[in-house]
């Protein structure tokens, strides 16, 4: 069975939250709303035990496995960015069977040393993961941020974040779009199993109107997350835009609808062909006549090939034969491959003992900061 280093966590505003999507969906962006708000946490990188750590390490209940994976972390900017100590982890890690538990440990330890009663994890791609994420933590709240796949088409491509076929040497905004849609779409069927612990933000809506989607969350949440509050605080990505294009990174950048720029026409056309529905069904308008103006055989070909290539990178990672074959991940690679805001951490440091000093109270909580650090350390 999976331990509760703090013991089964009823009250929904001491959940954990995890804030997943497609990449360059703004994730960081509400992550970072979250911690500047207080009461979080604070832990400026992507966690990237679900989807990175823990599946090349098997299973974490045979001790080998759990020493070798805490090493490459207690090794990686990982652990660094956290401002704990190698002993905090180490005395608690023996008891961890699984991802959940490993993220128990260095969670619950960065919110004990800050005064914080909960804590939340900027995992985009662990959206793949959301059934192991709720066994293994099955109090976790779930936010899904979704933006429009052909703004995210256009990010994924310029910053070469998928991988794309041996013979090409980067992604086109086409196959990334194809991209968004599959991650969408795997995370909205697996969401949708969880009820009242899943919740949809419209990167959109975040950007426009942030005190609308902010008053939902805080409902979702069962946290007090006010916006006047989150200005003042401004943690990472709320202080500064989060652009791939370092050119356009000008005071009046505008995230929203940067593909009616950056797309040509052909591209725009072919990308709606492919993902039309899909955007039409989250309520995103098409620009061009999509799949009429295309070769409909040639979608129905790039679907099949793009999906089946996305399925089979998936389940492979999962594979434990496979595993075996897989060379062992360094610290070195982990940093090569994690995104760890080390800038935007330097600044947050100067935040965490005001932010934890007196966290806000959960809404309709009466309880004193007396009695919930008393409640988290009992």
């Amino acid at each position: 069975m999976s331990m509760r280093l703090q013991g089964p966590i009823s009250d929904r505003g001491r959940a954990p939250v995890f804030v997943v999507g497609s990449a360059r969906s703004g994730t960081t962006l509400l992550y970072d709303t979250l911690l500047s708000a207080g009461g979080f946490a604070i832990y400026l990188g992507e966690s990237n035990i679900f989807n990175l750590l823990a599946p090349r390490f098997g299973d974490l209940r045979v001790r080998r496995n759990r020493e070798r994976m805490l090493k490459v972390w207690l090794g990686s900017r990982l652990f660094r960015v956290s401002g704990l100590e190698r002993q905090q982890i180490e005395e608690k890690f023996e008891h961890c069977q699984n991802a959940g538990d490993f993220l128990r440990v260095v969670m619950g330890e960065l919110a004990r040393q800050q005064n914080a009663w909960r804590w939340a994890a900027n995992a985009p791609e662990e959206i793949l993961h959301l059934r192991h994420i709720k066994e293994t933590i099955p109090e976790a709240l779930i936010i899904h941020v979704i933006r429009d796949g052909r703004d995210v088409s256009v990010s994924l491509s310029e910053k070469r974040y998928i991988r794309p076929f041996p013979w090409k040497d980067r992604e086109t905004p086409e196959g990334a779009a194809l991209y968004w849609e599959w991650i969408v779409q795997r995370g909205r069927a697996v969401g949708a199993l969880f009820g009242k612990d899943y919740a949809e933000v419209r990167f959109e809506e975040l950007v426009r109107d942030p005190r609308a989607v902010l008053q939902r969350l805080s409902s979702f949440l069962d946290h007090d997350l006010d916006y006047d509050r989150i200005q003042k605080t401004a943690i990472g990505a709320v202080s500064r835009p989060n652009t791939s294009f370092s050119a356009q990174g000008q005071r009046d950048f505008n995230p929203v609808a940067r593909w009616q720029k950056q797309l040509t026409p052909g591209q725009l056309t072919r990308i709606e062909g492919l993902v039309g529905e899909t955007l039409s069904e989250l309520g995103y308008n098409k620009a061009t006549p999509g799949r009429a103006a295309c070769n409909k055989i040639g979608l129905a070909w790039s679907r099949l090939l793009y999906r089946t290539f996305f399925e089979l990178k998936y389940h492979s990672k999962k594979s434990r034969f496979l595993r075996l074959l897989r060379p062992a991940i360094t610290s070195q690679q982990v940093d090569q491959i994690v995104v760890v805001d080390d800038r935007a951490n330097a600044h947050a440091s100067a935040h965490r003992k005001e932010l934890s000093a007196f966290p806000p109270q959960p809404l309709g909580a009466t309880a004193s900061i007396e009695e919930e650090t008393m409640a988290r350390h009992s």
